[in-house]
């Protein structure tokens, strides 16, 4: 296999027996063949395809589509009926919650067994071992048997075991679902990273927008056949159109899929489109507060280059902190720089970001050529940045930044930058008509002709 080549899928079928009684299975052994006791299901038929080493690719699919089935496959887990699978590299899997941890055992006693499944020696889990209960933030239960876990403390330890072991390739599957939005920022943070050191991602989600948002590639697998492979966008659109598509007109969207035919994006009516935002129906007129539970955890900073930021918030327009906000107000994003060295040209900057990390939109305090000329070594400023909330009901990171050049410098830098420096909550908008991630304030009308 290349080695530009991470995974060779070649004429892969995975058949299942089906007994319907459990006698059957033991007349099927003593039979020898002689007599079929079982009914085959054809969870895989013949699916071929490869994976570039560095790529991160989403596989979508209805449930039963053959999603899981397909990466059990990848990882050795299951054999193959007919067909082969070459694999280019170490890889780290999340699979079906809790696979590879024994429920008996403590977490640590399980980081450590899951972490030699994953190829590391006991001695580079000991360097590891504080960086992963780090991650994930389980506390004293670290020393407690895992099945008295609950299923977001599982993957949060499953999770840092497999990001820790460095692997080569990435196999998730569904698992970050699991997770509150706060782990859920955390975990997409770490993916990206892992990423860039050029690791290979095979990304499982019924979420288009997640697929869209992280994956290079899309594969589009339904009823255990592989219909079509792409561009994200183009897969997860076709995807849709099938999910919520007519049973009387399934098999032909299906079949004009696999025939490469051109498909338009799905339209999508309110209710489908109602699922990527939150719709909860608030029995009285929502209001901003303030929640001191809700904190980011997956806060990057970036090193100082003579400034630093400090005690970043969001306030309403009556000076008031807040971090749970109400669409269509308008509110404050605050934060203080000290400078610990003079600087030319400076200005400053944000941006608000959703819990996979995409950019939905931020400013600059100012354009290059308006930047304050010069700033003394030992000043601190506040800086604020007044906004319109225009993002639908969900979670949002905002970002923070400094720039500017030394005296005589030429090209501006990054003097300090937070990355997801505060986490806040849009709340539930009462007969929310606003659709995705933004309100554009739409209108509409509708007139017979």
């Amino acid at each position: 296999m290349c080695s530009e080549i991470a995974i060779n899928v070649s004429a892969v079928s995975k058949c299942f027996h089906i007994y319907d009684k459990p006698r059957d299975r033991l007349m099927q052994m003593l039979s020898r063949g002689t007599k079929r006791y079982y009914r085959e299901f054809w969870a895989l038929k013949d699916i071929s395809f490869q994976i570039q080493r560095g790529s991160t690719v989403g596989i979508v699919g209805r449930n039963g589509s053959g999603k899981s089935t397909l990466l059990q496959l990848i990882c050795g887990t299951l054999n193959t009926t007919s067909g082969g699978i070459e694999t280019n590299g170490r890889i780290a899997a999340l699979l079906e919650l809790g696979t590879g941890f024994n429920p008996e055992f403590t977490g640590r006693e399980n980081v450590y067994m899951n972490a030699s499944v994953l190829g590391l020696t006991r001695e580079e889990t000991d360097l590891r071992f504080d960086e992963i209960t780090a991650f994930a933030d389980i506390g004293l239960f670290i020393d407690q048997p895992v099945k008295t876990y609950s299923s977001g403390m599982l993957v949060r330890l499953a999770f840092a075991v497999a990001i820790n072991a460095d692997p080569e390739i990435l196999i998730v599957d569904e698992a970050l679902s699991v997770g509150d939005e706060l782990f859920q920022r955390k975990c997409f943070a770490r993916l990206e990273a892992i990423r860039s050191k050029g690791a290979t991602i095979l990304f499982v989600s019924h979420s288009g927008s997640t697929i869209v948002e992280l994956c290079d590639h899309a594969i589009l697998l339904d009823s255990g056949e592989l219909l079509t492979q792409g561009h994200p966008k183009t897969i997860v659109s076709q995807y849709q159109k099938l999910m919520y598509a007519p049973a009387d007109k399934r098999e032909n969207i299906r079949a004009s899929i696999k025939d490469g035919l051109t498909v338009q994006a799905m339209e999508l009516d309110a209710l489908e489109s109602s699922i990527t935002v939150d719709d909860t129906v608030a029995e009285s007129e929502a209001d901003d507060f303030f929640d001191e539970n809700l904190k980011s955890s997956s806060m990057v900073e970036f090193e100082s280059h003579g400034a630093y930021i400090d005690h970043p918030y969001i306030t309403d327009m009556k000076g008031r902190a807040v971090n749970n906000l109400v669409r269509g107000r308008e509110y404050s994003y605050n934060y203080r720089v000290r400078f610990e060295r003079s600087a030319e040209r400076v200005r400053f900057g944000m941006v608000i970001r959703t819990t996979t990390g995409l950019a939905l939109g931020g400013a600059h305090s100012s354009t290059g050529s308006q930047a304050l000329s010069i700033v003394e070594s030992g000043t601190e400023l506040l800086v604020s940045f007044q906004f319109n909330c225009l993002v639908n009901p969900g979670t949002y990171f905002v970002n923070a930044g400094v720039f500017g050049t030394s005296y005589n410098g030429q090209e501006e830098t990054v003097m300090h930058r937070l990355v997801d420096a505060v986490v806040f909550r849009v709340v539930p908008v009462q007969n929310n008509l606003a659709t995705e991630l933004v309100d554009f304030g739409c209108t509409s009308s509708v007139t017979y002709l």
